[in-house]
């Protein structure tokens, strides 16, 4: 299982995120092919299996004093590991540009999930495709409520 954190352009994010949180809060995917500047925050998730906090770099968009990532993992058939740490515990800490943030998740369902995904796709189109070429997994959209 590969550690994100070996990434380049993963640890670059997460090292500026420690660095210089505002110049890593707006994110220029330009260089990976992306439409330009993206808000991101950093999720520190638990480990399921190792307790060990990680760390990652997420798109994010917000909803009433919450914050919303989706865990599309690009469309691959399988959830993100992130996404089964907060599974099996749903606290976690965020960084929004200098906000340190203490949150727990959880799943959006129903018309709330349908809504947040489309604020989502507008924030970041690939989601689409992303969805179809997950095949039968719905890619979860998961809500970060502030504690």
């Amino acid at each position: 299982m590969a550690d994100f954190r070996e990434i380049p352009w993963i640890a670059e994010h997460i090292a500026l995120y420690h660095t210089d949180p505002a110049k890593a809060h707006m994110w220029d995917s330009t260089p990976l092919g992306g439409p330009g500047l993206l808000p991101t925050l950093l999720l520190t998730t638990t480990g399921r299996k190792s307790g060990e906090p990680r760390a990652l770099p997420l798109i994010y968009g917000e909803a009433g004093d919450s914050y919303v990532v989706i865990a599309s993992k690009g469309g691959l058939p399988n959830h993100p590991i992130w996404y089964l740490n907060l599974q099996s515990k749903p606290e976690c800490e965020l960084r929004v540009g200098e906000k340190a943030v203490s949150a727990r998740s959880r799943l959006a369902e129903g018309e709330e999930r349908t809504r947040l995904w489309e604020e989502m796709v507008k924030i970041y189109p690939p989601y689409t495709e992303y969805q179809e070429r997950a095949g039968d997994r719905t890619i979860p959209v998961v809500v970060l409520d502030p504690v």
